[in-house]
């Protein structure tokens, strides 16, 4: 065989190593997202939202495949960040709360009426807390994107309406896996009951719990209404932001143009889940009423009792959420 021959089939091989290595790094590349809700409420709208924008916005060399009521952490919405952080979920949209007992700074929003209304919300994510918060988060080795929303959360129970703190007296409250929240509840003279949200459905059937509390858009999507809980208080006594967030590993390993369009992807998902849930509100709103539910709405001296009665709550938790922090919120919201 000549030389030139050889050299020739040498080239050619180099070639087609090239073209597999295009067409390989052409492939598209799957991640996988985490969501405690299905696609049926916001929450889930806002992950399947994310991505259909990435595969769109990366002509598919990116895709993402979500999987829903937390199957990745085989139903244990706690568990979500730590294995994000560990590498078993590439990204998660996920809740202030799920994520607070490995993030401790995001117990801000579970304070008990530290923000009035949606501007203060807003004022607290988009401001020095927000990012002080980001920051928190991503020295945890992921990396956070975007915020959404679950939105404020009220209080539903199957034994009359509440409209001042005494009114709780006694009554068991299912609440999420938190010590914050168990401690609001205590305070309030309740009896706080933790229990995930597959077993506190048969509970309020029951009557083995009295109460709960949820955004609108889970009471009115799961129809809590139809386990007895026919009595609703509008008390705005927390707020729930979503976080869009990617492991650090996976975030690392792609190139800065895949990076920037998975980030733009969240903040464009989150900003029109934002909108879609907080539009929907008086519509959800008026459909629980129309199936019955008794809705009780708080005036200003009524919502100041319940500030006045969970005082204690922040006096024992801004230390371990961080003063300054918390203080970063408080002017935030001061100033919206």
């Amino acid at each position: 065989m000549s030389s030139t021959s050889v050299f020739t089939k040498f080239a050619a091989g180099l070639a087609g190593a090239a073209l597999l290595s295009a067409a390989f790094s052409a492939q598209a590349r799957e991640l996988s997202i985490s969501t405690v809700l299905s696609d049926a409420f916001p929450w889930g709208q806002a992950a399947e939202k994310w991505a259909e924008l990435v595969e769109e916005r990366s002509e598919g060399r990116l895709t993402m495949r979500v999987y829903p009521n937390a199957q990745l952490v085989a139903g244990d919405q706690t568990r979500e960040f730590s294995a994000m952080r560990s590498g078993l979920i590439d990204a998660a949209v996920g809740s202030t709360i799920n994520w607070s007992p490995q993030v401790p700074e995001l117990n801000l929003f579970s304070l008990p009426f530290l923000l009035p209304d949606e501007a203060a919300v807003d004022a607290v994510t988009g401001g020095a807390a927000g990012e002080t918060i980001f920051a928190a988060i991503e020295s945890r080795d992921v990396v956070p994107l975007a915020w959404g929303e679950n939105g404020f959360r009220q209080l539903s129970n199957s034994r009359g309406a509440i409209a001042a703190p005494e009114d709780l007296e006694g009554l068991k409250i299912r609440v999420v896996g938190s010590p914050l929240f168990q401690d609001t509840f205590s305070a309030l003279g309740a009896d706080p009951t933790q229990m995930s949200w597959t077993d506190a459905q048969p509970a309020l059937t029951t009557g083995a719990v009295d109460g709960q509390e949820n955004p609108l858009s889970v009471f009115d999507v799961a129809r809590i209404d139809q386990v007895g809980q026919e009595h609703l208080t509008l008390w705005n006594y927390m707020n729930d932001p979503l976080i869009f967030a990617v492991n650090r590993r996976v975030w690392e390993s792609l190139d800065e143009a895949d990076r920037e369009i998975l980030r733009e992807a969240a903040v464009d998902a989150g900003e029109w889940e934002i909108a879609m849930t907080r539009e929907q509100e008086a519509e959800r709103l008026a459909a629980i009423r129309e199936r019955g539910v008794e809705v009780t709405e708080l005036n200003e001296a009524q919502y100041q009792a319940f500030v006045e009665a969970t005082e204690s709550v922040h006096q024992e938790w801004v230390p371990q959420i961080g003063e300054a922090l918390v203080e970063a919120a408080r002017q935030a919201v001061e100033a919206r």
